[in-house]
């Protein structure tokens, strides 16, 4: 294998605690087997397979874990939805996709630390029942699909996948299938059709549950890279000792993605809940770019609702009473974000500072969800057509103050009317960059512009119009 040697990058930051990311960057770090494992790779494996696939799956449970993924559901429950029943084949597929913008922690995995998600996947399987699964990636990772294939060979020649691992009865075969890089794979039910070869349309839930009608119809789990990855460590540790990490439901550590207007952006792996939102942008990444001030954050990838720099959010703490919270004094945990109205999502954590109009940042965000869109179901289909239209209006300073209250009501009627969350993907953006900032839109329209024509279809029909009725009236 020609592997790839890292010379030492970012150094960890002190606030940070690496533990997916431990070898990333890693001075004299490369990618072959006999590095993982002389680093003591593996070691979990072998005890997991000691251990019995249900206490496997209980030490997860304990642990808390969650998906880290963009859903944040506990990883050994889900594990636990596998009809007990079941005599179809059982499944395990990686969702190495990473799709969502401002998210860029796997795709770092992938090319630095490969066999630390195959030692991850083998253990959920061997946990879960699988016998055969897949790394869905997709086709803008060229690099680390080969890193991945590679990383694969030399676990099979070494008897840690293939036939009767490390002389066991348990076997797993893993297969690397490069999607085309369509965001809607990175829905469990759509990357699923796309494995099997067929459009990525999302399935209806229920009855199509993957646990239970997943692959092939057959029962299947679905985890994120990250996700996988932690399950080593659980291992490791001990479900009690890894639930310790971080804060209570919010357990372990998870890889933050910060871009947009701070001085570092960049990965950092943080204790989960440990660290405010605060303390990331300013101390951990720097602070604000010279002479501007916080206007924005989305936290979770574009997906999730955009949170204003100035604002109070009014939360409820433990024992029931209710606490108001800055916006730079909000941990960043699952729960608290979503209480705050948002959600921690991917962790892509996107910093807007006052020089970006929010015009400007809706729009390209309407455009990205207007081309990806599977086009399945109608509200999306057209709605995410529309209001990307109307953006594109607003930008060029064509934009009427009506297009405002037409954009929300959009918004609404995709929203809860599509098969899957895409559509709530594509209308919260809209939805809550209106209710945050309706001043600064409604200020970016004009009045005068609605005796214009509002795009060159609407001249183009009216001239038709025009022509018809001018060869009417000649009759």
């Amino acid at each position: 294998m020609d592997s790839i040697r890292y010379i030492a990058g970012k150094e960890p930051h002190p606030r940070e605690r690496r533990m997916i990311f431990r070898n990333v960057d890693r001075e004299g770090w490369d990618t072959r087997f006999a590095t993982y494992v002389a680093d003591g790779g593996y070691l979990e494996l072998r005890k997991a397979l000691a251990m019995k696939p249900a206490e496997v799956t209980a030490e997860v449970r304990t642990s808390g874990l969650r998906g880290r993924g963009g859903a944040g559901f506990p990883t050994g429950v889900k594990w636990t939805f596998i009809p007990p029943d079941n005599t179809k084949p059982v499944y395990l597929i990686c969702n190495a996709d990473e799709s969502e913008p401002g998210t860029f922690k796997d795709r770092y995995i992938l090319h630095q630390d490969p066999h630390q998600l195959l030692e991850g996947m083998a253990i959920a399987a061997y946990a879960v029942g699988a016998r055969k699964a897949f790394i869905y990636i997709r086709e803008e990772f060229p690099d680390a699909a080969r890193i991945l294939e590679e990383a694969i060979d030399e676990a099979v020649r070494e008897n840690i996948l293939g036939e009767n691992i490390l002389g066991t009865e348990f076997s797993l075969e893993i297969i690397v299938h490069r999607g085309a890089g369509a965001y809607i794979c990175g829905e469990e039910t759509g990357l699923i059709e796309s494995l099997e070869g067929k459009r990525p349309y999302p399935r209806i839930k229920p009855p199509y549950f993957p646990a239970a009608l997943g692959l092939w119809m057959c029962p299947t789990i679905v985890n994120n890279v990250e996700t996988l990855c932690h399950v080593k460590h659980v291992i490791a540790m001990g479900g009690s000792e890894y639930a310790a990490v971080g804060t209570r439901n919010n357990s372990g550590t998870r890889i933050l993605c910060v871009s947009g207007d701070v001085v570092k952006p960049g990965y950092y792996e943080i204790e989960v809940g440990r660290m405010t939102l605060g303390e990331l942008i300013d101390d951990v990444c720097g602070g604000m770019r010279p002479g501007r001030a916080l206007k924005a954050v989305i936290p979770g990838g574009s997906s999730s609702k955009v949170l204003r720099g100035d604002e109070t959010f009014t939360i409820r703490t433990p024992d029931g009473a209710s606490s108001g919270l800055a916006l730079r004094d909000i941990p960043l945990d699952f729960d608290t974000l979503a209480a705050c109205g948002s959600m921690a999502g991917s962790g892509g954590v996107i910093v807007i500072d006052d020089s970006r109009s929010i015009s400007w940042v809706l729009n390209n965000i309407n455009a990205f969800y207007a081309h990806e869109s599977c086009g399945q179901c109608t509200p999306c289909r057209e709605g995410a057509l529309w209001m990307r239209k109307i953006t594109d209006r607003v930008v060029e300073g064509r934009g009427t103050p009506t297009d405002i209250d037409t954009l929300l009501s959009i918004a609404g009627q995709i929203e809860g009317r599509t098969i899957c969350a895409f559509g709530e993907a594509c209308a919260w953006p809209t939805q809550s960059f209106i209710h945050k900032f309706r001043d600064e839109l409604t200020g970016a329209t004009s009045e005068d512009n609605a005796a214009k024509a509002s795009n060159p279809e609407a001249v183009a029909q009216r001239r038709y119009l025009a022509e018809a009725a001018a060869a009417g009236s000649a009759r």
